[in-house]
């Protein structure tokens, strides 16, 4: 099937411009043609964009599917009640101009069941990579849906037992975190021994690693055991930067997760825990992000999505807040398209809108680059040259 998107703005992500009134062919699902001046073949599907901005597919590489975005109280549900609401949470983000996302970490691979789901066209849902269970220490954070393990044997049986289950990523929790009670983000957890079993069981698969890491020394645990990206990084001091270039590791900061537990607080219901474990640390945590930015550290969109208020049709206020932390919208977009697209390795073939690449678009009413805001108001989602949300 041959479709042309006509009148619309596009944003290339790679050259840093726009084609005005732009067209953009597709075959099938494949991007054919870009440009002005785009003959449409007989019995095309033409869908006249009206003047509006056309982007990359959105990225969000740091998503919880099956979590709620509520106040973050304890709650137990099914497994058939916690794949009902990542059916819906994917469709949310859909509608919100989101084309891919990298789950991390859902209860009892429900993550790996959904994303068969949408790979067998079940569900309306992102192209997405999954991590099954994080692998934490006993009691860690994440223990509640994660597979505890100790020692480095434990810790490469159980990446062994991710990989087994189809995931193609393994995540691994170096160290405390906001949401378990009881546990400090600064603290360490998985040592730098069981950290490199799991890290080493990925890469042997042809797999990637990724690790919760808030703390410096567990993140210099992380960075020395092989990871391939750092997500949170509360704290990180120049080493950190230095190393993260030279082995090109990326860090997703998900500046959201925090941000959202500050603006709600306990008068929401979070617990007070939560409050004042973010309330300790995110000063640095967003200058964190802005040193990284500064040092040339390769950084990627993710938002933890599913933590307490970080909704899943919020993926886009990642950027607001990349913005008023020191990027220009161009960059913070490219954080959310094609270097997205380059940590989950899919950068030949997704991240810019670009002849031969899948025709994943995200379609605005307003142009991003004169207020970042606009990427908060999706008017159409595209994924394979399917037209799948529409305002």
């Amino acid at each position: 099937m041959t479709t042309v998107f006509t009148n619309a703005n596009i944003l290339d992500v790679i050259s840093e411009t726009t084609i005005k009134g732009g067209s953009v062919l597709v075959e099938d699902d494949i991007i054919k043609e870009v440009g002005t001046d785009i003959a449409v073949p007989e019995g095309a599907k033409v869908v006249d964009l009206g003047g509006k901005t056309m982007l990359p597919g959105i990225f969000n590489c740091h998503v919880h599917m099956c979590s709620d975005a509520g106040n973050g109280q304890k709650e137990h549900l099914s497994d058939a009640a916690s794949a009902i609401r990542g059916i819906k949470n994917l469709r949310i983000l859909v509608n919100s101009g989101v084309t891919y996302i990298r789950d991390a970490g859902s209860p009892n691979y429900i993550d790996i069941d959904l994303h068969e789901a949408q790979l067998r066209g079940d569900i309306i849902a992102p192209e997405m990579q999954t991590a099954g269970r994080c692998i934490c220490m006993t009691g860690g954070h994440g223990h509640d849906s994660g597979r505890e393990a100790d020692g480095p044997d434990d810790c490469r049986k159980a990446a062994r037992e991710q990989l087994k289950a189809g995931a193609s990523w393994i995540k691994v929790m170096a160290t405390g975190g906001v949401m378990t009670k009881g546990v400090e983000p600064g603290s360490p957890q998985l040592t730098e021994e069981e950290l490199r079993a799991a890290i080493e069981e990925a890469h042997k698969a042809g797999a990637k690693s990724f690790t919760h890491a808030q703390g410096m020394e567990g993140i210099k645990n992380a960075l020395r055991a092989g990871v391939d990206s750092i997500e949170h990084g509360f704290f990180m001091d120049d080493w950190c930067f230095d190393f993260m270039k030279e082995h090109n590791v990326f860090f997703v900061p998900t500046l959201a997760a925090p941000y959202w537990i500050k603006v709600h607080g306990t008068a929401a219901g979070i617990p007070d825990y939560m409050v004042r474990k973010v309330e300790n640390t995110i000063e640095a945590h967003q200058d964190t992000f802005r040193r990284a930015h500064k040092a040339g550290v390769k950084i990627a969109l993710g938002t933890d999505a599913g933590t307490p208020f970080n909704k899943y049709d919020l993926t886009c206020y990642e950027c607001v807040l990349m913005v008023e932390n020191g990027m220009t919208p161009m960059e913070a977009i490219q954080c959310g398209t094609i270097n997205a697209a380059e940590l989950l390795s899919v950068d030949a073939t997704h991240g810019s809108i670009t002849p031969g690449k899948r025709a994943n678009f995200s379609i605005f009413e307003e142009d991003p680059l004169n207020d970042i805001h606009a990427l908060l108001n999706c008017a159409m989602t595209v994924i394979g040259g399917k037209v799948v949300f529409e305002k």
